[in-house]
C-alpha cells in the first residue's frame, strides 16, 4: 500500500499545484478583462417592456438597462437601486461589483492550491514517519 499511496499523493500534489496555478492565471486574466465597475443610484421604473434602471454615468449622459428575473427579484419594489455600472461602456450595469465568475475562478484555484498544499505536507509526514 506505501507505493500506492505515495503515488496518489504525488498525483494530488502535481495536480493541485498545476491546476491551481493555472485557474489563477485564468481568473487573473478574467479580472482584467472584466474592466472597471463604478457605483451608481438608479432609478428603477417600469415600462411597457419590463422594469428597467436608469442612471447618469460620468460624462453625464443617461444611460439604461432592462432588469431580467433574477435582478428583478433582488430590486424588488424599490424605487432606486444601488447598481454598478461599467466605466466606458454605455448601458452596462450589474448588481455587484465584482464578476461571479472572476470569484469562481478564484475561489477554485485556491481550492485546488490548497489540495495541492495539503498532499505535500502529508507526503512529507509520510516521508518522515516511515524514516
Amino acid at each position: 500500500m506505501g507505493p500506492a499511496l505515495d503515488a496518489v499523493i504525488e498525483i494530488f500534489t502535481w495536480i493541485g499545484f498545476g491546476a491551481g496555478a493555472f485557474l489563477a492565471g485564468v481568473a487573473l486574466v478574467a479580472y482584467l478583462f472584466d474592466g472597471t465597475w463604478v457605483p451608481v443610484r438608479a432609478v428603477v421604473e417600469s415600462t411597457d417592456h419590463g422594469k428597467v434602471v436608469r442612471w447618469f454615468d460620468e460624462a453625464g449622459g443617461v444611460n439604461e438597462a432592462p432588469l431580467n428575473h433574477e435582478q428583478l427579484a433582488a430590486v424588488g419594489d424599490a424605487s432606486m437601486y444601488d447598481i454598478f455600472a461599467r466605466r466606458g461602456w454605455n448601458n452596462r450595469m450589474r448588481l455587484t461589483q465584482r464578476s461571479p465568475l472572476v470569484r469562481a475562478l478564484a475561489l477554485l484555484a485556491a481550492g485546488l492550491i490548497g489540495l495541492g498544499t495539503i498532499a505535500l505536507i502529508l507526503s512529507g509526514v509520510l516521508l518522515f514517519a516511515r524514516g
